[in-house]
């Protein structure tokens, strides 16, 4: 009789054990639930604080006097990050702050693109035109060649390393031929014109010597150009001879010894040492990601794999290495 329990006590007490597992299974979610809250309410302020800290100093170096620095980095043509676009749109936002009181013009690249180049120097001479208070500097860090060099003639004075090559004040065209290969592939070319050089050195057809003279007439007329350039912008500074405009390209001591550069100095020794400034503001422009999505990806795909397969060729101001 003492071991005697009422019918449904036995399933009463596990239904109470349920119910409070249950309570403290909630209050335990409840608990992480909050605690989760907290931790990302936290990182969130932290990030705000971060962000704030970064505004408030990038304003506050903005509203003081600085040095401004645009970087010119990889192949200088139209598709590409080092474009006269993206590099005018840096112009534009340095010369805008009346904080800034000298421009480095840092330049990392083997060249490009005349044209490019030259829409670069021209904007560099124009600015410098009407801000004569602010002097403009080039410092060249690995590779300041063609093209580069053009845009870094622009400046005031240039800087390198003693190990960065610079130079290389030459034309190139960049193309193949592929008339041997289809010989003994057993194909033939059928290309119709309307126009006798509308086919102007087509890589899949012999060479046609007038083509040629008339290819070499207009390199050379662009090399003439780039050589003005570059004596417009370093003067009496320049030593010149036979080399000088061959194509060659110098170390940074060989370069100086030349007249291409005017000494030896980072960007930071630049800004330290000759504008008697610590502040330096970036004012390189960063394309954001629809820009980099949207604008380049079909243009590039179509122009750059018929360049690759030498099917498009090009005329370019570039260090070339065998």
């Amino acid at each position: 009789m003492d071991n005697y329990s009422e019918p449904g006590s036995d399933a009463q007490s596990l239904l109470n054990q349920i119910v409070l597992e249950y309570m403290r299974d909630k209050k335990r979610a409840r608990m992480w639930r909050y605690l989760k809250r907290g931790v990302l309410l936290l990182i969130a302020c932290v990030i705000l604080y971060m962000f704030y800290e970064l505004r408030h100093d990038a304003s506050v170096t903005l509203n003081k006097p600085h040095v401004g620095l645009i970087d010119l980095k990889g192949e200088i043509f139209d598709n590409n990050s080092a474009s006269a676009d993206y590099f005018i749109r840096g112009l534009n936002a340095a010369y805008k702050n009346k904080s800034m009181r000298g421009l480095i013009i840092r330049i990392d690249s083997p060249g490009g693109s005349p044209v490019q180049a030259d829409y670069m120097y021209q904007a560099i001479k124009q600015y410098s035109l009407k801000n004569s208070d602010i002097k403009i500097i080039a410092v060249c860090v690995d590779a300041c060649a063609s093209a580069a060099y053009y845009v870094a003639s622009a400046a005031q004075d240039i800087y390198a390393n003693p190990s960065s090559l610079v130079g290389s004040i030459g034309v190139l065209y960049n193309g193949f031929g592929f008339v041997d290969a289809l010989q003994k592939l057993g194909v033939s070319r059928r290309l119709q014109t309307s126009g006798k050089n509308k086919g102007f050195l087509d890589p899949f057809l012999a060479e046609n010597p007038a083509q040629v003279v008339m290819l070499q007439k207009m390199l050379d007329l662009i090399h003439q150009e780039f050589i003005d350039k570059v004596k417009a912008g370093r003067g009496s500074r320049l030593k010149i001879d036979d080399d000088t405009f061959s194509g060659l390209f110098w170390t940074g001591i060989q370069a100086k010894e030349r007249g291409l550069i005017d000494g030896f100095a980072s960007s930071g020794q630049v800004a330290r040492e000759i504008f008697k400034l610590d502040k330096v503001v970036d004012y390189t422009y960063e394309p954001n990601v629809l820009e980099k999505l949207a604008g380049r990806v079909g243009t590039s795909l179509a122009n750059q794999l018929p360049m690759a397969l030498g099917l498009k060729p090009r005329i370019e101001l570039a260090i070339k290495h065998p």
